[in-house]
């Protein structure tokens, strides 16, 4: 009973407010709060629903580790398709990897910009694409995953953003609700 009521007391206690001292240690500056993100995405880059080998991990600090994009699993030849309409802004190789950026009028200002990579271009910069199209294929070596992936990221400018955060809840989902029965209630007749 003694250790129910000081466990209770515990949690139950106000959190003490600290005060920084002449000893403390200064911290890193926390980043500011992302920018929203219009739901402008028409089409997942690969396939439907593909499998999200590592999703995005912000990193703390500009410089730090961190996850800048989300890893879709997909086959070495499969199309990669542009998420939203927009401009081709590169198509080209970054590193021995092939990579492809679209930026998206009208997603705010400065505007967004998709990059996928590795893939094999089979278009050039200034191109104009619409939502779905095929923008490439993914190439068989120069991915960062454990098997054949495609790294899908997502800026504006200098800012890293969660590319998920393109799509419209309803290519998030993965199906309809299904209701289960309630084990030891009879089903009616």
């Amino acid at each position: 009973m003694l250790l129910l009521l000081l466990t209770a007391a515990v949690l139950l206690a106000p959190v003490p407010r600290l005060t920084p001292t002449a000893t403390s240690v200064p911290t890193a500056p926390v980043p500011a709060p992302a920018p929203a993100v219009p739901a402008v995405g028409r089409a997942w880059p690969v396939g439907v629903r593909p499998p999200i080998l590592r999703g995005w991990e912000p990193p703390a600090t500009t410089y730090g580790r961190g996850h800048r994009g989300v890893d879709l699993a997909a086959p070495a030849g499969t199309p990669v398709r542009a998420v939203a309409a927009g401009r081709i802004s590169f198509a080209g190789r970054v590193a021995g990897k092939g990579a492809v950026s679209v930026e998206l009028p009208g997603a705010g200002d400065p505007p967004l910009r998709t990059t996928y990579e590795p893939v094999r271009a089979v278009v050039k910069k200034g191109d104009e694409v619409e939502a779905g199209e095929v923008v490439g294929t993914v190439e068989a070596t120069g991915s960062h995953c454990t098997e054949t992936c495609v790294h899908w990221g997502l800026r504006r400018a200098d800012t890293y953003l969660d590319p998920l955060s393109l799509l419209p809840p309803w290519l998030l989902r993965r199906g309809p609700s299904r209701l289960l029965p309630i084990l030891g209630v009879p089903l009616p007749s």
